[in-house]
C-alpha cells in the first residue's frame, strides 16, 4: 500500500483529479499515530483540530447534508465550539489575557481563496459569521480591536456581556506568579482550525480561538491570519494550524503546507516539513507545540506535530474518529 501511494503521489495532481470522480478507495482506517493518509472514495471529508473537533465535525456534517454549501458547514461548525462556554481555548468561555479580558480571533477561506478575519474583539459570541461577513460585505479580509466590534454591531451582530466565575478565579490564581507559558498540548491547548471537501471536491476552511492564556494585552495569533492559522487553495488543498501562534507566523505555515501540496507532496509529509522548518529556525524550542492539518484536493489528508499529544478529528461517510499524527518530540 505504501508502494503504491508514493507512486500516486509521483502521478502529481493532476493525476490525482480523476481519483475525486470515485475511482479511489478508502484506506483512512489506518493505524492512528502513523501520520495516516487517505483518499476519498466518496461524500465529503472533514478534519478540525483536537477533541472539541468531534462535535464541529457532527455539525459541519449536518449542515452538508443539508443541503448547505462547505463554506456554510465550516462556519457552522466551529460556532458549535464558539457556543460551548465550558471550553477554554475558543470562544467567549476562554482563558482572558494578563488583563483579565477575553479577546477573540477568527477567519474563514473559501475554495476560491476569498478569505475574511476578525482579531483582538471582546463581547461577540460567534467572530467565525463576523469574519465570514467581512469576506462577504466589505472589500478587506480583516478587521480588528473596536473598529472590528463597531463594525460587527452596525451589521446585526449582538455583543454579548459574560463572565465565568471559575475563568476569573483561575485568572486571579494566575496574577500571584504572573508566569506565561505558552505550551499547547492535549492538557491545554487552543484554537479550533476546520478544514473540509464537499462530494464535489470544493473546499473551505476556518478557525477560531481565545488564544493563549493570559497573553499581553493585545496579543493576535496565527488563528486570524490567511497564510499561517489558515490557508485555503481550490486548485491544491487546504492546511491549518494550532499550538504557538508566533512560530506558525513567521513560517507562514498554512501557506508553506499547501504549496507542498502543490508540488506534489504528501500531506502527511507537507506537514512534517512545515514542522521542521519551525524547528530549524527555532532549534532551541522548549516545550512550544505547533500541530498541522493538511488536505489535500484530492481527498488525501495528513497531520503532525513538533510535541506528541496533539490530535484531530475526522468525519467521512464511514469513519468519526479522532487520530494523533506522528511527532518530532516527546514531552520530557
Amino acid at each position: 500500500m505504501q508502494q503504491g501511494r508514493r507512486k500516486f503521489i509521483k502521478v502529481g495532481l493532476a493525476g490525482g483529479a480523476a481519483l475525486v470522480t470515485g475511482c479511489a478507495t478508502d484506506t483512512s482506517d489506518a493505524t492512528p499515530g502513523s501520520g495516516s493518509t487517505s483518499l476519498r472514495s466518496d461524500g465529503p471529508i472533514i478534519l478540525s483540530t483536537w477533541e472539541h473537533g468531534l462535535s464541529a465535525n457532527a455539525k459541519a456534517w449536518e449542515v452538508m447534508q443539508g443541503g448547505g454549501s462547505v463554506l456554510d458547514a465550516v462556519e457552522q461548525g466551529v460556532a458549535v465550539v464558539e457556543s460551548d462556554f465550558t471550553n477554554r481555548s475558543v470562544g467567549l468561555g476562554g482563558r482572558p489575557d494578563r488583563d483579565g479580558k477575553v479577546t477573540l480571533d477568527a477567519c474563514i477561506q473559501d475554495h476560491n481563496g476569498r478569505a475574511g478575519a476578525v482579531a483582538f474583539m471582546q463581547h461577540f459570541e460567534h467572530p467565525i459569521s463576523i469574519a465570514r461577513a467581512v469576506m462577504e460585505r466589505t472589500p478587506h479580509v480583516m478587521l480588528a480591536g473596536i473598529g472590528a466590534e463597531r463594525w460587527a454591531t452596525e451589521n446585526g451582530f449582538t455583543p454579548k456581556e459574560m463572565e465565568i466565575p471559575e475563568v476569573r478565579t483561575e485568572w486571579l490564581d494566575w496574577l500571584k506568579k504572573s508566569e506565561y507559558k505558552p505550551i499547547a498540548n492535549i492538557e491545554n491547548h487552543d484554537t479550533i482550525g476546520m478544514i473540509a471537501m464537499d462530494r464535489n471536491g470544493q473546499l473551505a476552511g476556518s478557525c477560531t480561538t481565545s488564544g493563549m492564556a493570559y497573553k499581553i494585552h493585545g496579543r493576535v495569533g496565527d488563528s486570524p491570519i490567511i497564510g499561517a492559522g489558515l490557508f485555503v487553495d481550490g486548485e491544491s488543498g487546504a492546511a491549518c494550524s494550532t499550538g504557538v501562534g508566533e512560530l506558525v507566523i513567521r513560517t507562514a505555515g498554512s501557506h508553506t503546507v499547501v504549496e507542498l501540496m502543490r508540488a506534489g507532496m504528501d500531506p502527511t509529509e507537507a506537514c512534517k516539513e512545515a514542522v521542521r522548518r519551525i524547528l530549524r529556525q527555532v532549534p532551541e524550542n522548549k516545550g512550544m507545540q505547533v500541530g498541522f492539518l493538511a488536505l489535500r484536493k484530492d481527498g488525501a489528508y495528513g497531520g503532525w506535530s513538533v510535541y506528541n499529544g496533539f490530535n484531530y478529528a475526522l468525519k467521512t461517510t464511514t469513519l468519526d474518529k479522532l487520530i494523533e499524527p506522528g511527532s518530532d518530540r516527546t514531552w520530557e
